[in-house]
């Protein structure tokens, strides 16, 4: 029973044993919070709620969370945006993200003719920093929080 989509803290442990708690509740049945705790814990593959205390942060900081207002660079081009969707990578170190540009951004490098993108997806790293690169070797997505 996992509610976090991102890196596991402590405090989403701490949710998690008294959503349980709220549960059993519900059904009739009694259940301690160091109980909870220890339910989740085991849950998470810890041996004990001390044990994941110790391996865990209080908090995660997330770089981005949807509805952030965001600045940068796509494929070299200024943008301002909101964020309307970030996901965590399996690599536990990149983020899929989509962005809704205030102003829509051409993508074409000629000016003979306009390719306009109001929205895009890219992967990013901690830093905001797409790993995808373009032929002049920048990178295709620079991300900002504003």
């Amino acid at each position: 029973m996992s509610f976090s989509l991102d890196i596991a803290s402590a405090q989403t442990l701490k949710s998690e044993a008294k959503v349980l708690r709220e549960t059993r509740a519900a059904a009739g049945e009694t259940l301690t919070h160091g109980a909870a705790l220890e339910a989740v814990a085991r849950s998470h593959g810890f041996r004990d709620w001390n044990t994941a205390r110790a391996a865990l942060p209080d908090r995660v900081a997330v770089p981005f969370q949807v509805g952030g207002r965001v600045k940068g660079t796509y494929l070299d081009v200024p943008f301002r945006g909101m964020l309307i969707g970030v996901q965590l990578l399996s690599d536990m170190a990149h983020y899929k993200v989509t962005v809704n540009f205030d102003e829509p951004v051409n993508v074409t490098p000629t000016f003979m003719f306009a390719t306009l993108r109001h929205r895009v997806m890219a992967t990013v790293d901690i830093h905001g920093i797409s790993s995808a690169l373009r032929g002049n070797g920048s990178p295709q997505m620079v991300l900002r929080r504003e």
